[in-house]
């Protein structure tokens, strides 16, 4: 295999929430409202310096925290996607990370405020956004309910251009019967992300294999005991769950071990690369 055959790798900002320190919260249940806290400490990288550190890694492809971003004010969007086209890098992906769209009580709330982050990702120029599948317990009704959202929330995205995707995040698709269960009804209108790192469990090759089988976009994430010291096993069987599915779409690098956020980075990316340039 060639450099030019490796598969194309993204970076997404929650594997450097360290260096970024801060971010602005922002839910469902209370909307921004220009707070910011210094959640992960001082800030060493600024915001919209983050396209081009990871240019320097040789990888154009940047995934987005929604709580990374102050808020979804249209100018301050076109600045951050000018920070983008500025450095070279495509938004893959802007990461929804809260709403409950199978909730009885706040669904409809939920539901919303996603829309909203879905207009925001369109402003930005976002290839795609992931939303939760849904929080709840995985009953016949609450998957039900994620199906029916989940279309009319990829029905949203395609009018702005944005492809809507889900994950095997929280309980509602903690199973890849749950997954297929949700995606089945929506007929790829909305797509899937497969994270290695969201499952364990004797099962979780095979139930990742199954997955995998779905997605067009991974969360590779390898497990670290110590900062210099990746279980390479564990991640090499993760990739080959992907490969052995079949899956060929880019690989979104998630860091949340000890030490050096940027080393663990590098330490992901050259592990794939070595992976697939002794595959045939």
């Amino acid at each position: 295999m060639t450099p030019d055959s490796f598969p194309t790798l993204a970076v997404s900002s929650w594997s450097v929430h360290h260096a970024l320190g801060i971010m602005h919260p922002d839910s469902p249940e209370r909307a921004f409202d220009g707070r910011v806290e210094e959640a992960f400490g001082p800030a060493q990288l600024g915001f919209l310096d983050l396209p081009g550190k990871i240019k320097t890694m040789g990888i154009n492809r940047l995934e987005l925290c929604h709580f990374h971003l102050a808020g979804r004010d249209p100018a301050y969007l076109r600045e951050v996607r000018s920070a983008l086209q500025d450095a070279g890098v495509i938004l893959q992906t802007v990461l929804i990370d809260d709403g409950d769209i199978t909730s009885v009580a706040y669904g409809e709330r939920d539901i919303a405020w996603i829309s909203s982050w879905i207009d925001a990702a369109a402003e930005l120029g976002a290839e795609k956004a992931r939303v939760i599948g849904g929080k709840g317990k995985p009953t016949p009704d609450s998957l039900d309910r994620s199906a029916q959202a989940l279309m009319n929330l990829g029905q949203r995205g395609q009018k702005t251009g944005v492809r809507v995707i889900t994950e095997n995040w929280f309980d509602t698709l903690s199973t890849s019967a749950h997954v297929e269960r949700v995606l089945r009804p929506l007929n790829g209108q909305v797509g899937f992300l497969a994270d290695t790192g969201n499952w364990s469990g004797d099962n979780k090759f095979s139930e990742l294999t199954n997955i995998f089988r779905h997605a067009e976009n991974c969360h590779a994430k390898a497990d670290f005991d110590t900062a210099d010291h990746m279980d390479e096993v564990d991640f090499a069987q993760c990739i080959g769950a992907a490969v052995m599915a079949g899956y060929s779409g880019p690989y979104t690098l998630i860091y949340e071990g000890p030490g050096d956020e940027w080393q663990g980075l590098v330490r992901e990316a050259a592990f794939i690369r070595r992976y697939f340039s002794k595959t045939p």
